[in-house]
């Protein structure tokens, strides 16, 4: 394995470091002044402008649509420095590239099993930034962690398909912007436990689907929102279907493949940028005679956070050249393996960064308890550490079988 940066990788890195220095980076202050003035009133979804003014100066310098190899040219291992660097401000970069989550995981989605027709109504306005998606599989009702448990239900009427059913935690619904549902449904009870399910396209305005609330994280509240929905009798037409019907399930495994690596990439980049501010913090704040850098208590944390960092990188990239060479399928061990272990070592990272801080790692003056929020909530989304754990355990039982 040669994890070498190509020149390719290089260029588009420093590209993506210049503008998060120069342009990002700058703009997060006014991002969050934005979005202060409105939380709590109906206005608390509105887009800040500097996004837009971002996403267009990507679009200058190249930075667009990076995630996708059929569009970029990058391999995966190619676009994870790209992608790490944009995890430095999770919040801003990724949408600011149109990198983000979980427009993402859809637009690949729509790729691979859209029909010519759906795509050209849905993915091409994604990939030019007009508007967000949402993938709606998760349910309150059942353990979704086992995606075979979803009980929406998807019937055919006609030329129609009726979905009625429950969905939360559902990112991106907030935003005005979102406008396609991607909805996993069961179609066929009766089916063979992995052939039930099918996905549907079900636009925002369609009668009958319901935003019940907006959930927050841990109290924070994102301009996207995440979000409860309830369908009631929801009706699409069947031409809305995506794929075949009863391959839901096999979507999905497509889908959260590249999307769970993407999150670990960018959690390399909060972990860093964790890493720096620590270290600043440490050279800078005095106690008991002495900069923080110089307490062996802190150094050791310090130490700790570099060495965690790097070896999560390298598993990183180790599953990025295993996709690019066998695809998802042949990386499945080494894809549940990072989605366990990069959001825990990015929560310890961010935690010994707040810990440095004292109080103020705890407010909103620095990014680090939203990093924390983020990272946490990270263990749970696109599956909780035992699922991911469960699979890499059954791995390694059959290879000693």
């Amino acid at each position: 394995m040669d994890f070498a940066p190509s020149a390719a990788a290089d260029d588009y890195t420093k590209r993506m470091r210049a503008f998060l220095d120069e342009k990002v980076l700058p703009a997060e202050a006014g991002y969050e002044a934005f979005r202060a003035e409105r939380r709590g009133t109906p206005r608390e979804w509105d887009l800040p402008p500097v996004v837009e003014e971002l996403k267009s100066e990507a679009r200058a310098r190249g930075l667009w649509n990076l995630f996708l190899p059929a569009i970029s040219g990058l391999s995966n291992l190619e676009y994870a420095a790209v992608a790490e660097v944009s995890g430095w401000s999770p919040v801003i970069a990724p949408e600011a590239i149109n990198c983000q989550a979980p427009d993402t995981g859809n637009m690949e989605t729509l790729h691979l099993f859209g029909t010519p027709e759906q795509k050209q109504e849905w993915l091409e306005p994604l990939l030019a930034g007009e508007i967000r998606s949402a993938f709606a599989m998760t349910e309150p009702d059942v353990a979704s962690s086992d995606a075979t448990n979803v009980q929406t239900s998807i019937r055919r009427d006609g030329d129609d398909y009726v979905i009625n059913g429950k969905k939360w935690w559902i990112s991106g619904t907030a935003d005005p912007r979102c406008r396609i549902f991607i909805v996993m449904g069961k179609t066929d009870p009766d089916a063979p436990k992995h052939r039930q399910q099918s996905m549907v396209l079900v636009p925002r305005d369609t009668p009958g689907m319901e935003i019940v609330r907006h959930l927050p994280t841990f109290g924070y509240q994102d301009q996207h929102g995440h979000s409860e929905i309830a369908f009631h009798d929801v009706r699409v037409p069947a031409t809305n279907l995506l794929g075949e019907e009863g391959g839901g399930f096999a979507i999905a495994q497509a889908r959260l493949g590249p999307g769970r690596i993407h999150h670990c990439m960018r959690l390399i980049g909060m972990a860093e940028r964790s890493i720096d501010l620590m270290v600043r913090r440490a050279q800078n704040r005095v106690a008991f005679g002495r900069p923080l850098a110089e307490q062996g208590v802190v150094r050791e944390q310090i130490a700790q956070s570099r060495i965690e960092v790097e070896q999560a990188r390298l598993l990183v990239l180790k599953t990025a050249w295993l996709i690019d060479k066998y695809g998802a399928k042949g990386a499945a061990t080494e894809i549940a393996a990072i989605k366990v272990i990069v959001p825990r070592i990015a929560c310890a990272v961010i935690d010994r960064a707040l810990q440095v801080h004292g109080g103020a790692g705890m407010s909103d003056d620095t990014p680090l308890a939203y990093f924390y929020v983020w990272a946490r909530a990270l263990r749970l989304a696109d599956g909780p550490d035992e699922v991911h754990l469960r699979t890499v355990a059954r791995q390694e039982l059959g290879r000693h079988t």
